[in-house]
């Protein structure tokens, strides 16, 4: 399908929620036509957008085109490739690569998204301050970080997978950015560098 000939997707998101642009950076360097819709993080648990999405998170997208709603961020990076990147720009549709893409897109989800999530919360948001937890998931930022590092010095690739950048670079790099702006504020500047580092060398700054 010409991305010329499409509907804009909506995309439901909210200007400090990394997620959301997550799918926003795809959705752009796949040049697919989509309309911003803030939902104000106390609306997120409302009845009208829990329609939408079912646990009141962010993002959530729907697509006219196909007729799709869809949530969490890491099933709409795959759809979004799936559907709309039949050319292979962000992607491989061969083994071994494939399946290397989702690997490295799961664990974003599952590992990077979360703990990172949980060190900010901790160390801006929570009611109190606990020094334990916050250092808990500082170590976590480290830990996650240095899973990228060691592969991308091992292979001595500037991507996670292949000789492109693909969907799987790119899911790392709104959290990264809010990760390297908290360290900077906790004066964490050895995992500062090490977090801009990694994303220097796999080329989601370019």
């Amino acid at each position: 399908m010409a991305t010329n000939t499409l509907k804009p997707l909506t995309v439901y998101g909210h200007w400090g929620a990394p997620n959301p642009y997550k799918i926003k950076i795809i959705l752009e360097e796949l040049n697919i036509p989509f309309e911003w819709h803030v939902i104000e993080i106390h609306e997120v648990k409302s009845e009208e957008y829990t329609k939408i999405n079912a646990n009141g998170r962010l993002p959530a997208i729907v697509d006219p085109n196909t007729g799709i709603t869809l949530w969490e961020s890491g099933a709409i990076v795959l759809y979004l490739i799936e559907e709309y990147d039949k050319e292979g720009k962000l992607s491989y549709k061969t083994a071994p690569e494939k399946y290397l893409l989702q690997q490295w897109l799961m664990f974003q989800v599952s590992g990077q998204g979360p703990y990172f999530g949980q060190a900010v919360w901790f160390a801006r948001y929570h009611h109190e301050k606990l020094p334990s937890a916050i250092n808990r998931y500082l170590d976590e930022i480290e830990r996650v970080t240095s899973v990228l590092d060691t592969h991308l010095t091992t292979t001595k690739q500037a991507y996670l997978v292949g000789d492109k950048c693909t969907y799987a670079d790119l899911s790392f790099v709104t959290w990264a950015f809010l990760a390297m702006g908290l360290l900077r504020e906790l004066g964490q500047e050895r995992a500062f560098r090490q977090v801009y580092k990694v994303q220097r060398v796999d080329g989601a700054f370019e």
